[in-house]
């Protein structure tokens, strides 16, 4: 028969896996009789667990909700799940940063040195922006490879499917092995990314974490780069908008909109929005492109006026010999303007 403290921890771990359990079952799970199992239940609940009993064939145990939280028991792997979960917590920027961190360092004391390590080789930067639709997991089995070559400074090998692109040929085909120094694991948007230094291409790259493929051994060891700004939220969100690393959206313009500003702010999440009078407002906003941005603005149901810059004024007119060409059902041949003459696409 198992010790005293070993049984215990062995049915609360099995109290916490199914709602209801028999008392016949949970004897047998632990090779002791009804009557232990009955002891067990009273010293669990003198620790605090709310363990109540049912009734029916046999009765039963369920481990409830209190009113106080007892001592917690988890498995390898809920372990690791909730010191990443907590370090998301601590950049969440929802007030609880302070009480994740303290939360995460009394899980890592009290974890084995097995998962100590784990957890201190995973080590996540969340990046804040909400998901906007069901996004593809990413293996935590790539997840802990591609943490542990950050944590150790040692060169990337992987296949990489990118994604396809309206147009393009990839069409979401495997490209050749890439070389990366990586920096850092992030969070944006509800997926998993890599942002390290492509060797090959000599330049700062993204790495959606689903579409990599680690291939081993690492290379070898390197000398971190620093991040262009020196701070990786602000680089991957600048990276997403189109821009240069400084954080701001490399297509801005000014309009005044025949709207109501208060209808405008409601759709407006970055933008600054000017109220005018009761049904004109002055916005400023910004975006990746300047189509993109003429086309953010047209979604109002009102006249506009361009205050500037040119770029602006000659994306609305891209845009609408587009859209006549679009309703006559014939195709435009008109350049269409970005931020620095060049495509921006993202790894």
């Amino acid at each position: 028969m198992p010790k005293t403290s070993a049984r215990l921890l062995a049915l609360l771990s099995l109290l916490q896996a199914r709602r209801d359990w028999p008392g016949a079952l949970l004897a047998e799970r632990l090779d002791v009789s009804p009557r232990t199992v009955r002891r067990d239940v009273d010293r669990l609940r003198e620790l605090g667990y709310p363990i109540a009993a049912f009734k029916g064939p046999g009765g039963g145990y369920r481990l409830d909700a209190g009113a106080e939280l007892p001592p917690l028991l988890f498995d390898d792997e809920q372990a690791v799940a909730l010191a990443i979960a907590l370090q998301i917590a601590t950049t969440a920027g929802a007030g609880i940063e302070e009480a994740a961190a303290r939360a995460l360092n009394t899980v890592r004391q009290v974890m084995p040195a097995r998962l100590r390590r784990r957890i201190d080789t995973l080590q996540v930067t969340a990046v804040e922006r909400p998901a906007t639709r069901p996004n593809p997991q990413a293996d935590s089995g790539v997840l802990m490879a591609l943490s542990a070559a950050v944590h150790a400074r040692e060169v990337l090998r992987f296949d990489y499917i990118p994604a396809s692109l309206p147009g393009s040929d990839d069409n979401g085909v495997q490209t050749p092995p890439r070389r990366v120094q990586p920096h850092h694991l992030v969070t944006w948007g509800g997926r998993w990314y890599l942002v390290g230094w492509d060797l090959d291409r000599d330049d700062w790259r993204t790495f959606r974490a689903d579409r990599i493929t680690p291939c081993t051994p690492t290379g070898p060891r390197f000398t971190p780069r620093e991040l262009p700004g020196g701070e990786v939220a602000a680089f991957v969100a600048s990276r997403f908008r189109g821009s240069d690393g400084s954080g701001d959206w490399p297509c801005r313009g000014e309009v005044i909109l025949d709207l109501a500003a208060e209808v405008v702010s409601r759709y407006t999440s970055d933008g600054v929005v000017e109220e005018l009078g009761p049904d004109r407002c002055r916005l400023v906003l910004g975006s990746w492109s300047w189509p993109g941005l003429a086309a953010a603005i047209g979604r109002f149901d009102a006249d506009i006026e361009v205050i500037g810059p040119a770029e602006l004024k000659a994306a609305f007119a891209h845009l609408a010999s587009r859209y006549a060409d679009a309703a006559a059902g014939g195709p435009t041949s008109l350049t269409t303007p970005s931020a620095s003459g060049d495509d921006v696409i993202h790894s």
